[in-house]
């Protein structure tokens, strides 16, 4: 079976080396020494400063909007994205309001973010679609200009530099996610970066482990800590990171080669050292997708509908708002097995079910 991704796991020496650590101190959980030393290794990595190590990227979006003290009123974000994005935003008690996406690399579309501002609009949270960063310096701009925080989420933009700066250097802050399906993974976790002072940096920091220090009672705060496990083994990918990029590089290059732009694919953004964190595809219509799905299946691929329903039609929001542009695009698009696993003979025989499937 090749699912759409697959975890990569280090060797199992480098892993167990840590956790023979872990059984000498006794410390399992609470900023440990594996935490601090994973903690320190991904700023130089990252070349970032204000970095939160969490639970998860889920978390990681929660603690942004709370720090930042967006707990009513409205956030300006994307339909196309995972649903964290919009539930995170809901479980602070704030209304999604979300602005149409572009077409070329799926963030909103920068052009009707100003006409969705309200005096009830508190936060802009945009999304690097699949690591895809758009309109960085302009959605700062926006912000500043009406006095809005702006979180990113970058869950899927590990290791990313633009224009030689860190992709996590934008907006006041960014978050990204460790999940084990994830381009660099501590199997769960995520990351806070913060951008905007060291009032909110202090702030975060108390709240992700309770709101208290020792005695010392500041915030009310949740556990959004992570234990020495999870450090263990963000520690023994991290010393991989460029060979698991590398790897996934070279798979999603065979697939341009192969798919020779039959399909739709999102447009390079000059200045960006991408992290291949995924494969997207555009079908012209659903029904294309669906029948090459079911063509897929019948080899034992597995494919998945990233990003699908668009966010705007959630269940479980109050109202309906209506975004042509998401919905029509999460109705055609998906993602192509990719990981630093997946074998050329296994990315010609997904090609070649492809290419046969949409000519027919």
């Amino acid at each position: 079976m090749i699912n759409v991704t697959k975890s990569y796991l280090p060797p199992m020496e480098e892993y167990t080396k840590y956790l023979e650590e872990i059984w000498k101190s006794h410390y399992l959980t609470n900023n440990g020494p594996l935490l601090k030393e994973l903690d320190k290794k991904l700023r130089e990595y990252l070349k970032v400063e204000n970095l939160h190590i969490v639970n998860n990227g889920t978390s990681a979006l929660q603690l942004a909007l709370n720090a930042l003290d967006i707990t009513e009123g409205e956030v300006l974000t994307t339909p196309f994205s995972f649903a964290a994005t919009t539930t995170s935003i809901m479980w602070e008690r704030c209304k999604p309001v979300f602005v149409d996406i572009e077409t070329d690399n799926f963030g909103m579309d920068i052009s009707k973010i100003e006409e969705k501002i309200t005096p009830n609009t508190k936060a802009i949270m945009a999304v690097y679609v699949f690591g895809y960063p758009s309109h960085l310096e302009e959605l700062e701009q926006i912000a500043k200009k009406h006095n809005l925080k702006l979180i990113i989420d970058a869950a899927h933009a590990f290791g990313e530099f633009y224009k030689d700066k860190s992709i996590f250097s934008y907006g006041d802050i960014t978050t990204c996610s460790f999940h084990a399906t994830k381009v660099f993974h501590t199997v769960e976790g995520g990351a806070c970066i913060v951008n905007c002072g060291e009032e909110v940096n202090h702030k975060l920091d108390m709240i992700k482990k309770f709101g208290f220090n020792y005695d010392d009672y500041e915030f009310v705060g949740i556990n959004a800590k992570n234990s020495e496990f999870h450090a263990a083994m963000g520690l023994a990918v991290l010393p991989h990171i460029d060979e698991i990029i590398e790897a996934r590089k070279k798979v999603s290059e065979l697939y341009d080669e192969l798919l020779e732009n039959k399909l739709g694919r999102p447009k390079k953004v000059e200045g960006l050292k991408y992290n291949y964190a995924y494969y997207p595809i555009i079908f012209n219509n659903e029904n294309e997708l669906l029948e090459t799905f079911d063509s897929l299946h019948e080899i034992d691929v597995y494919p998945r509908r990233y990003f699908y329903p668009s966010l705007n039609t959630l269940p479980y929001l109050d109202e309906y708002q209506e975004c042509p542009v998401s919905e029509d695009i999460s109705k055609r698009i998906a993602c192509l097995p990719l990981d630093p696993y997946l074998e050329e003979t296994d990315v010609k025989k997904i090609c070649k079910v492809i290419r046969k499937t949409i000519k027919r």
